[in-house]
């Protein structure tokens, strides 16, 4: 069975089991590839974007260019302080305690959201780093409250290669900071090209 079979037949199998699915896009490559995979199987499938507030501009572009060619339901997450809130109060947290910004901007928001939903679909891939080489199809996932729900990682085992060749076959378009040398894309300040 190749990665695209593989891939499609777990997401069928994840959305026979769940009731309430949703999936968490940062419209990095492979997520594109995730998207694409699941509105084929489910068009309204709530997909979250963590609105950080610290995003580069053409994430927002690409993000709606993206949401009017294939019309799936966007659901922006932001976090409980606005940006300049939280400059205000703590100063440039990405610079001084990255650890909670993302709490702060990222994590906080995104497990309050989850909180609505039985399974969980990302595109994380074995490939990304050290701590995901390990990294299953399907996972639980116990949140700080006790909820629980099923993790779903389609291209678990994917190359970044295999989502380019992915991506040109289905004629998707890639976020245009790749294009400028840059591998992983999160958020401005925190984001480098690799050396």
């Amino acid at each position: 069975m190749d990665k695209v079979t593989s891939a499609k037949a777990l997401i069928r199998h994840a959305l026979a089991e769940g009731h309430k699915p949703c999936f968490t896009c940062s419209f990095q490559a492979e997520d594109v590839v995730v998207l694409h995979l699941l509105l084929e199987e489910k068009p309204e499938i709530p997909v979250l974007f963590l609105d950080t507030g610290y995003h580069f501009p053409e994430v927002y572009a690409y993000r709606d260019a993206l949401k009017e060619k294939l019309g799936f339901q966007l659901i922006n997450l932001s976090p409980s302080l606005s940006r300049e809130e939280q400059e205000r109060l703590y100063g440039k947290l990405y610079e001084t305690d990255p650890t909670r910004c993302c709490q702060i901007r990222k994590v906080d928001p995104l497990f309050r959201a989850l909180e609505d939903y039985d399974t969980w679909f990302t595109g994380l891939r074995r490939e990304q780093s050290p701590t995901r080489a390990h990294l299953k199809p399907r996972e639980e996932a116990i949140l700080e409250s006790g909820h629980r729900l099923i993790k779903v990682n389609p291209l678990y085992d994917w190359t970044l290669k295999e989502v380019f060749a992915y991506l040109a076959v289905a004629d998707l378009p890639h976020l245009p900071l790749y294009d400028q040398g840059y591998l992983s894309i999160g958020c401005a300040p925190c984001t480098a090209k690799p050396l």
